[in-house]
């Protein structure tokens, strides 16, 4: 099963990089054609938020920086 992927808001951006003290270029990418990314309708240097649910965790969450694939 997919996790549940959201397009975050320019604010909980800010929230977040704020937060961890860090800028979008250090958050883990994931690719502009990503299936996942596709659906949502996420475009390039959008930050995405993953939930997934966890049986240590109860819920976890985590960001990715939409990115271009590099051509070949």
């Amino acid at each position: 099963m997919v996790p549940d992927h959201i397009i975050t808001s320019e604010e909980e951006v800010k929230k977040l990089l704020s937060h961890y003290s860090i800028t979008t270029e250090q958050l883990p990418k994931i690719f502009h054609d990503d299936p996942a990314v596709k659906a949502i309708g996420a475009e390039v240097d959008d930050v995405i938020r993953i939930v997934r649910i966890s049986h240590t965790a109860g819920r976890a969450e985590s960001y990715r920086l939409v990115t271009r694939r590099p051509k070949k």
